[in-house]
Parts: structure tokens; sequence; C-alpha cells
């Protein structure tokens, strides 16, 4: 990937902003674990390393640490029965692990990047990723969605200086987790049309030519969408690299606008009430996945139903909303909404401009029907039941999910727009 030619295109960018990278090489293809060695070493990346992987991604890249030692490195390991919430207890594991060692390689994917990715940014250590499925788009990232006390939140972190994908390997992946991939990618659909729809009613940091990349990357991903599964290298080279610019466009507008909206935040939702019973949720593309169909329904129910005329100034039941978050993760909603994000908007300017929202969510946002025929020939999931979020819960997920963030989305408008919406019909449980 030439990364060095992506920021050329992006000087002098008409959003006003300066686009970086930290990123030195991101290297896709045949055979590259046996090169593992030598490319980390040609890009400067030290020899003094700690490996951070699971029993599950270690088998995968199997020989890895052997190619490694071979190749002059001095390895320290921290391997994990199965990693499948990044909490900031193992962020602080991994910062303490890394003291003695110059940088961290992550062997894996989703939560073992993402504490790695923490932990080198409050460790200042390098940070390289030896990918083992195309699962998730946050390789390139430079935040982490990290859990503490169960509640979820989205934390600066250090973005990758390598990021190296054997599509061998890549291809060899479970099924569902190269469906779960294309999930995190179709959601790519809502974030556009929420930042955009930010933009226009609170006035948001918005570039057209990251969001653009975001696009191209989603287009190159559906256009192999019944491929998604197959064992094929090229097409799990070619997902890799999509899910990869996703990355960067996130850490080029320096937030997760260019990758996440709502079904994001739906997603995780479901993942901290989940946690807070003690279970673990499905794979964090397969959700998002789910989501994104869902909010597609809603967003375009919102579209069909929304009288400018009835627009009012926020009217949330507060009350309700701390009920449904409960005790565990009340604080946490007040605190990101003291002020609330809507308090930057008003009905005025929601009627001004819902012509131009409505034609941003026609524009960026396929209908419906066209996701979910998207998500089925991928072989992704679309129901609640197929990621074991029961009906009250991914009901909830729908109607609330939008408090938990300092975020404007379409969803989070809901309370001034006054749109009767069934979320149980959204859920898909009518």
């Amino acid at each position: 990937m030439q990364i060095q030619a992506l920021l050329d295109s992006l000087k002098n960018c008409p959003c006003g902003r300066e686009h970086t990278v930290n990123i030195q090489a991101v290297e896709i293809g045949r055979g590259l674990k046996n090169k593992a060695a030598d490319i980390l070493s040609v890009n400067g990346f030290p020899k003094n390393i700690l490996v951070v992987a699971d029993k599950n991604t270690l088998a995968a890249a199997d020989g890895i640490l052997d190619v490694l030692t071979d190749g002059g490195f001095t390895v320290q390991t921290q391997i994990y029965e199965n990693l499948r919430t990044a909490d900031q207890t193992e962020v602080d594991r991994i910062v303490a692990l890394s003291a003695d060692v110059q940088g961290v390689l992550s062997v894996g994917t989703g939560s073992l990047n993402d504490i790695c990715r923490r932990a080198c940014l409050l460790a200042d250590k390098q940070f390289a990723i030896f990918a083992t499925a195309p699962s998730m788009d946050g390789f390139a990232s430079d935040t982490a969605p990290i859990t503490h006390n169960s509640f979820k939140v989205s934390l600066p972190a250090r973005q990758p200086s390598v990021i190296i994908g054997d599509t061998e390997i890549l291809a060899a992946a479970p099924a569902e987790l190269k469906a779960s991939g294309y999930g995190d990618m179709i959601a790519k659909y809502v974030a556009m049309a929420d930042w955009r729809i930010a933009q226009v009613t609170i006035g948001e940091y918005y570039c057209e030519n990251v969001a653009n990349i975001t696009r191209t990357a989603l287009r190159k991903l559906v256009a192999l969408t019944d491929k998604v599964t197959a064992n094929d290298p090229e097409t799990a080279g070619a997902i890799m690299e999509a899910l990869v610019l996703t990355g960067i466009a996130m850490k080029l507008c320096y937030s997760s606008r260019a990758a996440s909206g709502a079904e994001h935040v739906v997603s995780h939702f479901w993942e901290i009430k989940k946690l807070e019973q003690g279970h673990l949720s499905d794979y964090h593309g397969k959700k998002v996945g789910v989501a994104t169909w869902m909010i597609s329904k809603m967003y375009y129910d919102i579209l069909a139903k929304a009288d400018p005329a009835k627009f009012t100034e926020d009217t949330t039941d507060w009350e309700k909303v701390y009920a449904v978050y409960g005790k565990n993760f009340e604080q946490d909603v007040r605190r990101l909404n003291s002020p609330t994000v809507t308090e930057e908007t008003s009905p005025q300017i929601l009627r001004d401009n819902w012509g131009k929202i409505c034609e941003i969510v026609r524009e960026e946002l396929p209908t419906p029907d066209v996701i979910e025929n998207l998500l089925r020939r991928a072989g992704a999931a679309t129901t609640l039941e197929e990621i074991s979020v029961l009906p009250e819960l991914g009901v909830q997920g729908l109607e609330f999910h939008a408090y938990m963030r300092h975020r404007l989305l379409l969803s989070r408008l809901l309370p001034m727009l006054h749109c009767d919406i069934d979320f149980a019909q959204i859920a898909g449980l009518k």
C-alpha cells in the first residue's frame, strides 16, 4: 500500500486541516509470515519486543515466533487463552509487561490489537500488527474501544508503524471472522450519513476527501461480497486492504467518524449490558453488521415519518434513560450528556436543513433490503438471535444507544423529531 502517495494526494486539502499518518508500511501479500522479521527490520522496528497473541491467533500464525527470533529479534510473550474483550485491566497488563522492551507486536486482530495500541500510547512504545484474520476495520486506527468497569469508551491510542497481512493466513481464517470484517465495513454506509448530518446540524468538522477514502474502500469490498468467505488469498488481501484504508481514514480526520456511526454505538450498548451480566459478546463486526441493517431500517422510517412542523427542543426522558442504563452506567451517561450534544443544534436548524438531511441519507445509505441482501450474500449475521442478543436488549439498544456517546447521530435527534418509531419492528421482532 502506497502510504506516501495517499498523503501526497491530500496536501492542501480544502478541509483546511493537515492530514498525517504514523504508519511506515502496510504489507499485504502471500508468504509474508516468513518475511515478517525482514519487514519489521527494514522499517526500523526495534529488535527487543513483546509479542501479544492468544492461542488461536498464534496457531493461525504458526511459526511466527521462530521467524522473529531467527531474524534477530529478542522476544518476550504474553499469550492469552482466548481474548475477546479489550478491557482496561489488560491494557494495564501490557503496559507493565512492555517496561523492558522497545516495541509491541500484536499477532491477531480485534481486542488483541486494541489493548496493545492503547498500551503502546501509554507506555510510549512502538507498535506493529501481524494480522491473522480480516475481521475488523481498526488495524490502522489511532483510537481503541476499551471497556472499564464494563463501560466501553473510545480512547486515543498508538497507530501501528507496520501492518503485515499474509494473505494465505487471512484466507484460511474462519468464515465467521471474515464475514465479521464484512459487517464492520458495511457499517460505513451509516457512518458516512451520520458524519455529514453532524456537519449540517452542528457544524462538525467534515472532510470530503477523507470520506471518499472510506467510500472507495467500501465499494471495493462490496464488489467482493460473494467471495468473502472463500478460502481465496487474493480476495482476503483485497478485504484486508479495504479494512486498513478505513482505519487510515480515521487517523486522517482525527476521529472515528470516517468509520463508525449509530450502528457501532448500538453494538457497544449491547456489549456493555452483556458484560454487566457477565456474558461475553459475539464478534464486533458481526454485531455491527446486524446493527447496520437495523439502523438503515430506522433511518428510512424516520425519513418517511418526520414532519418538520412538529420538531421541538430535545424532550428526552432522562430518568428513563438513566433507568435503562442502570446504576453501573448512570454516571458515565450523565458525564457524556453534560451538556448533551443536541444543545448544539435547534428545531429551526433541523427544519431549515431537513431536505438536505433526507438527501444525505438517500445518497449514503442503501435501502434496508439492499443492506440485508449484501449481508446474507457475504454469510454475515442479520438477526439478534445470531449474535446472542435477547429481544429486550436488542430493542433497548436501538432506542437508547445514542446516550452513551457525546456524538450527533440521526438517531440521537429522535426526541426532537417526534417520529413514532416501532423499535421492536426495527429489531425484526414483529
